[in-house]
């Protein structure tokens, strides 16, 4: 396959023993199984992220404030009298 990049890796044998049980009961390559599985594994980690996790658990508060100053933050002006109080 065209535009991919080789990667190495140790692997002890027991876990080489069962990466070539599953390549060979799914007729596939050693690369399509661990590309698979490599793949499931980020879309995991990308869906169970913290900013994923608190959007998640939010949703009814995104957007709900009206008004206010559209660049509250990023602008530091806004900021100057914050815990002083």
């Amino acid at each position: 396959m065209s535009g991919m990049t080789a990667l190495t890796i140790k692997i002890p044998p027991d876990l080489l023993m069962a990466l070539d049980a599953v390549a060979a009961r799914a007729h596939q390559t050693r690369s399509d199984v661990v590309r698979q599985a490599l793949h499931a594994l980020v879309q995991q980690e990308e869906a169970t992220a913290p900013a994923n996790k608190l959007l998640g658990a939010l949703p009814d508060l995104v957007g709900c404030f009206g008004g206010g100053p559209r660049d509250l933050s990023s602008n530091p002006a806004h900021l100057a009298e914050f815990g002083k109080h």
